[in-house]
């Protein structure tokens, strides 16, 4: 069967998303804080292959909270409301049991939400309880006389009750009788959604947070496993485990750990083959699994007993990383693919529906169609996927059929209250209005789409989240009418100081206007004089981030006021309060001058809840957030001040 139609009401920023229709891919987009992420919590709350469940306190909305009897007269309040289409070999299942011609149509829905009687799903499905009576009557070959104590009954409760009141029954009526008992509450709607309720799809959740571990403590695990307090990476390394053939209570054997270390590269070479045909980024990329007993230095809880750790060997420099340390976005797409694996080996997965929050965020754009393609040609052909997505790498332009627009619809009206509609879906991509010039761009939120088009000014920085902060704070400033980035700048992200100059041959040969802010490190000191002495950009053109921080080595995040940067540290990764970033904190924790070394440093003390530092997060946060810059303390001036001198120094360099 196929879930074919959608609709979530009374859930988080959800207060009726109307229904809308999905296929075999369905792609939501939409910009951050839209409610994407809340309409596939709400979906994967109708069946979830992972533990999960409403919780009235948090997930209705809080604007309703205490309206909720008023609202609800049934006492019950619907969340999810779901169309579904059976194909033959449903059909065919539940013909075996009940015979031919007992479902009226191929098509029912199924809803559920919260104060639902004992946690029940509620199906509407359309059985002709007559037709299986009398396929029932006919299999167990009663005749006329016997069939007289069924005169009048129309289904399976009625036949139980006419046949239980039969003192003297026949044996044909017997065994008629046990098999319509064999129906929960003799109902033959029941039992034909018992039939189909096996066979119905489990919800399996993703989201771009989900990250193995690459190191675990195996007893510290086991401890955490029997208090039910396994962090979100260690569970995804247990799924690998698991999807390797072994378990933890294994690991502990000693005379077995080689046997279980050939098992689980085994494993891993498995899902490292399959990303490396999805995977341009780097093909020279193997999986090394290393168990072995704890070293008395090494932090705890690895200092003792068995610690297994994963780690990826570069075969072109002949290294090894622990896997922590690979690229954020290498790390969420092994992870993933150890779900996923571990899933499809998970009787009455096979069929899972997919549900992909923000999938490959980290990655980097040709990275992310990899993403897509593997999504298209992996996936496709045995699940159904719903992904949400930002990101323009992510939308699959070629099946723009597929994707639905999500807004969190706001009406304005002169001299009243605004009017809150909440989370809705659309499927009107590609209208043009006076509004909006592209509504796909518009829902995405923000302008990065730019980042795909060459314009005849075009800015090169080094990654996404630098258009981000750009684009953020020029919009604050261009609120104070103080200067902000000239709309002529079209700004893409290079990749990296190395591909600079790639970028700048390229577009200067197609007499385009080229400028360049690029991040700043000691390494990275003979490259930028090298770019410079090329002549391959204009005298002046060439800027780094230690030209407007007065700092030796400098990013983008050096920008920022460090109480301000505190603050969106704070706001993007939510530490527990006993680990709550400062300013001494975060200064202190690396002997650079650079705040997103810092960063890193100070994140690789966090504990394992705390999701792994990278350089959008936050961006990320900054972009969900802008009104923090609206404030007038001095972090938030100092900060404007900067970004403003480096607009001022760039709108100078526009063509016109």
């Amino acid at each position: 069967m196929k879930l074919v139609k959608v609709r979530v009401q009374n859930y988080r920023s959800v207060e009726d998303s109307g229904e809308f229709e999905v296929g075999d891919l369905t792609c939501l987009v939409g910009k951050n804080e839209a409610g994407k992420t809340a309409l596939l919590s709400a979906i994967r709350g109708l069946r979830p292959s992972q533990p999960f469940e409403f919780d009235e306190a948090i997930d209705y909305p809080r604007r309703f909270a205490t309206r909720f009897d008023d609202r609800h007269e049934d006492g019950t309040a619907e969340v999810i409301r779901t169309w579904w289409r059976l194909d033959s070999s449903d059909i065919a299942a539940v013909e075996r049991k009940f015979g031919k011609g007992v479902l009226r149509s191929d098509t029912f829905q199924i809803h559920f939400g919260f104060r639902y009687d004992e946690n029940k799903r509620i199906w509407d499905i359309d059985v002709d309880s007559e037709k299986v009576l009398e396929n029932m009557l006919s299999k167990h070959a009663l005749d006329a006389t016997e069939r007289n104590a069924l005169h009048g009954v129309t289904n399976g409760l009625g036949a139980d009750t006419a046949l239980s009141a039969v003192a003297q029954r026949t044996p044909k009526q017997e065994a008629l009788l046990q098999e319509i008992k064999q129906c929960r509450g003799s109902s033959f709607t029941v039992g034909v959604i018992d039939v189909l309720s096996a066979r119905q799809p489990k919800f399996f959740f993703t989201s771009h947070f989900e990250r193995m571990s690459g190191m675990v403590s195996i007893q510290k695990l086991q401890q955490d496993k029997q208090n039910k307090a396994v962090s979100v990476g260690d569970q995804i390394f247990l799924a690998f485990l698991e999807y390797a053939g072994t378990t933890l209570e294994e690991l502990l054997e000693v005379d077995r750990r080689e046997t279980l270390k050939a098992t689980c590269e085994a494993a891993s070479n498995e899902i490292t083959e399959e990303i490396f045909q999805f995977w341009s980024q780097n093909n020279a990329l193997e999986v090394i699994i290393d168990i072995d007993s704890g070293k008395a230095k090494d932090p705890a809880p690895f200092n003792t007993g068995t610690v297994a750790e994963i780690r990826i060997k570069n075969n072109n420099h002949k290294a090894t990383l622990p896997l922590s340390e690979r690229s954020a976005g290498f790390v969420w797409f092994f992870s993933f693919l150890a779900q996923f694996k571990q899933l499809r080996k998970t009787p009455g997965n096979s069929n899972a529906i997919v549900l992909l929050d923000e999938p490959g965020l980290t990655l980097h754009g040709k990275a992310q169609g990899d993403l897509l393609r593997y999504v298209v040609e992996r996936l496709l052909p045995d699940h159904q996927v719903i992904f949400t997505t930002h990101s323009p790498f992510m939308v699959p332009m070629d099946r723009l059929a597929d994707v639905r627009i999500v807004e969190d619809v706001v009406i304005e009206k002169q001299g009243k209250r605004p009017e809150v509609q909440g989370t809705k879906v659309r499927s009107d991509v590609l209208e043009v209005n006076n509004d909006t010039l592209f509504p796909l761009q518009g829902a995405l939120g923000y302008e990065v789409t730019q980042s795909l088009f060459i314009g005849a000014n075009t800015w090169l920085v080094e990654g996404p989240s630098d258009i981000l902060y750009l684009q953020v704070v020029s919009q604050a400033l261009a609120k104070r009418r103080r200067t902000a980035l000239d709309p002529k700048w079209t700004l893409c992200p290079s990749g990296g100081i190395d591909k600079i100059a790639p970028f700048v041959r390229l577009f200067g040969g197609n007499r385009i206007n080229v400028a360049v802010l690029s991040d700043i490190a000691n390494g990275d000191k003979t490259k930028i004089e090298n770019l410079k002495k090329a002549d391959i950009l204009k005298a002046g053109h060439f800027y780094t981030c230690s030209d407007f921080t007065n700092q030796s080595e400098s990013d983008v995040e050096d920008l920022f006021d460090i109480d301000l940067f505190v603050e969106m540290l704070n706001g993007a990764y939510n530490p527990p309060v006993t680990n709550v970033v400062t300013k001494e904190a975060l200064m202190a924790a690396a002997p650079t001058a650079r705040i997103v070394k810092k960063a890193e440093a100070l994140f690789k003390l966090m504990p394992t809840t705390v999701a792994e530092f990278d350089h959008f997060g936050a961006a990320r946060w900054l972009l969900e957030n802008p009104s923090v810059l609206d404030a007038d303390s001095p972090a938030v001036q100092a900060t404007l001040d900067s970004f403003e001198e480096v607009f001022k120094t760039f709108n100078a360099l526009v063509a016109s």
